[in-house]
């Protein structure tokens, strides 16, 4: 017996359609569930009805319903129109599906079509998943035939609809020649960013007297979306001012203090991006393997002094030969010590006399060190570019990817040019004069000092983002 029309009540929707065609995938990117169900290529997979709840403010909201694939709609229409009329009086479409439910064939040979519209009475709705790159066939047309006959709204979602054996055209020609004009595109591996607001929004208009439910849910998926995404950006700032922020003092001797530091030092950043890359794959609820992280490449795995870096001298205004800049970048993470500095340090120091006063004030601190047989090791802006690009970029896949998805993410970067120009954030730059903010070597002794730090990158990040292009300042 269908419950349509009870008011107040959660809405509950049934996921029907044809074996294969996506139906636990789109469950699963509903629920953002990575492990309802059980997602395969072998047809048939969901024998069983399976539910979900969608909850918004605490409230239930909507409850769908994973469905049994129908395996012989043609058959099934058959045995429904062979349903003999009790006292000659014609049925309807959900009467005669009650009969049929009866029936011993609902037991037999029906008995996974049997669950499907067992679960149709019991719905408000039922989303009709599609796979577009299939052709429509008569068997299509005889499934619509017996699912519309429960007489509940049926909102066809077309699934797959970007690849490009799509015949999403044709797919929506026969849907309205049977009536259906109101269809949903909604890729359940890669969704659309507005893919689920105009799912729900479509349903509202089918569903008149559950609009105020499904606008809940529409509303508090779009606060959680909101949360998520500067939660995330947060987190990506956390890693920055860890890794712009740490400071190591290497001494002169012994000789291989320096490449050992460096080792360590890249380890450590090496790990703080892993924590960040789990840690963001935990706040959209995907798994670990879900992104290809075990040995993320960082720039070639070359540490380098930034008082040494090319493009740092560069920026200085200091026109370097070619032999000048591979000496100072070598004297930063090869030349061992003699005598309390590298040869590569000696080639930086002639090129920074000739930068003038000025350069000799911003960097004499940290040359006497070098003199002195004590080397600052730091991260250099390089590095802190490419880190924040790949976390950037992860958000930005992780938020189009559908939970349905089974290939892991490989690549993080896209060709932009974001944050490979300009000068970095002025929060990460004040980080490089305060240690004290970094815990990648020992826990924050004060976390509240680096606190504004972290919400000026986070307001940056989210200018750039929204923006499209690095911020100057």
């Amino acid at each position: 017996m269908s419950v349509h029309g009870r008011e107040g009540a959660a809405v509950r929707i049934a996921v029907v359609g044809h074996t294969n065609t996506g139906k636990t995938s789109l469950m699963r990117t509903l629920t953002r569930d990575t492990g309802f169900g059980e997602v395969s290529s072998r047809p048939s997979t969901t024998r069983h009805v399976e539910g979900a709840r969608l909850i918004a403010d605490g409230v239930a909201c909507v409850e769908l319903f994973d469905t049994p694939g129908m395996e012989d709609p043609i058959a099934l229409l058959e045995a429904l129109e062979a349903i003999p009329s009790p006292d000659e009086e014609r049925l309807d479409g959900p009467a005669r599906v009650e009969l049929f439910l009866q029936s011993h064939a609902a037991r037999g040979r029906f008995e996974q079509e049997a669950k499907v519209l067992r679960q149709m009475l019991l719905s408000e709705a039922a989303l009709y998943v599609i796979d577009v790159r299939d052709p429509v066939l008569s068997k299509h047309r005889d499934e619509l035939a017996i699912l519309g006959s429960c007489a509940i709204p049926l909102l066809p979602v077309l699934n797959f609809a970007r690849a490009a054996s799509a015949n999403e055209s044709q797919w929506r020609e026969a849907l309205s020649r049977l009536g259906l004009h109101a269809v949903v595109r909604f890729d359940t591996v890669a969704p659309e960013r507005d893919g689920e607001r105009r799912l729900y929004a479509t349903l509202a208009t089918l569903l008149d007297v559950h609009r105020a439910a499904l606008e809940k849910l529409i509303a508090a998926r779009e606060r959680e979306a909101l949360a998520r995404h500067e939660a995330a950006l947060r987190l990506v700032a956390e890693l920055l001012i860890d890794v712009a922020a740490a400071v190591v003092f290497v001494p002169g001797e012994p000789s291989t203090a320096l490449e050992e530091a460096v080792a360590d030092l890249n380890e450590r950043v090496r790990e703080r991006e892993h924590a960040c890359v789990h840690a963001l794959l935990a706040l959209y609820r995907f798994r670990k393997d879900d992104v290809d992280a075990d040995n993320l490449p960082l720039m070639e795995n070359r540490w380098e002094n930034d008082l040494f870096d090319p493009e740092t001298l560069r920026a200085m205004g200091l026109k370097l030969g070619a032999s000048a800049v591979a000496g100072a970048v070598a004297g930063a993470g090869i030349d061992l010590m003699v005598g309390g500095i590298t040869l590569g340090a000696a080639a930086a120091i002639g090129a920074l006399a000739g930068g003038g006063l000025q350069a000799m004030r911003q960097f004499g601190g940290r040359l006497r060190g070098s003199l002195t047989g004590q080397q600052k090791l730091v991260v250099n802006d390089a590095i802190l570019r490419l880190l924040a690009l790949r976390q950037t970029h992860l958000i930005d896949a992780l938020e189009r990817r559908g939970h349905a998805a089974v290939v892991p993410i490989e690549r993080f970067v896209a060709e932009a040019s974001l944050w490979r120009e300009g000068a970095l954030p002025r929060a990460l730059r004040k980080a490089r004069s305060h240690a004290d903010w970094s815990a990648l070597y020992s826990p924050l002794e004060d976390e509240a000092r680096r606190v504004p730090a972290i919400a000026s990158l986070v307001d940056e990040l989210t200018a750039q983002a929204a923006a499209g292009a690095p911020a100057q300042s």
